[in-house]
């Protein structure tokens, strides 16, 4: 019973780091952005927008789901029609981007480890306002310094900063939580 008892305690943290290295394996790598990925909300090429872009993984969606901003993917995670099962969330780095007009096709940070400097001057490519994500914090300081704003962690970013800057067009607050994010319109429910 000893000799059982012992040979279960040894075996227990093998099974138990075998299932957190089959979740790791599960969490897709950040693609490549390349012409062919669409906004989601806005429906036009990523890669014709200035500024830092998304897309997002979920256990239930063959492919990523791609952001012509960085609010956009933000406002994704927040929308309740949309899915909840995510696997990865991934957004341009901008302290390793060449510059704001061309970010670079495959600097990525997954967003829950990233800063955000939010309410900047700089507006998002879609014209609208833009968390700008950052790996390092040294980065996001000079950003700020440079073009206002404040500096904060992913569940940090205000839900009315996202939905509600969603709505460039001036429609009320709770009209803006129902419309595509990026580009000011509203969804028909």
């Amino acid at each position: 019973m000893r000799r059982r008892t012992l040979l279960l305690a040894l075996l227990l943290p093998l099974a138990l780091a075998g299932c957190n290295d089959k979740q790791a394996a599960n969490i897709p790598p950040p693609h490549r952005m390349t012409a062919e990925d669409i906004g989601h909300y806005c429906g036009m090429n990523v890669l014709e927008h200035p500024g830092p872009k998304g897309h997002i993984f979920a256990a239930s969606l063959i492919q990523p789901v791609w952001f012509s901003s960085v609010r956009d993917a933000i406002a994704f995670t927040m929308l309740p029609d949309e899915p909840k099962d995510i696997l990865a969330i991934y957004v341009s780095d901008m302290g390793k981007a060449p510059d704001w007009d061309k970010p670079s096709a495959d600097n990525w940070i997954e967003a829950r480890k990233a800063l955000f400097v939010i309410e900047s001057r700089v507006k998002s490519g879609m014209g609208g306002d833009e968390a700008v994500p950052f790996s390092d914090r040294a980065a996001a300081e000079r950003f700020a310094s440079e073009n206002g704003g404040r500096i904060v962690g992913f569940d940090e970013v205000p839900r009315d900063y996202v939905l509600a800057s969603a709505n460039a067009g001036g429609a009320a607050p709770d009209e803006a939580s129902e419309g595509a994010p990026g580009d000011g319109a509203r969804r028909t429910p």
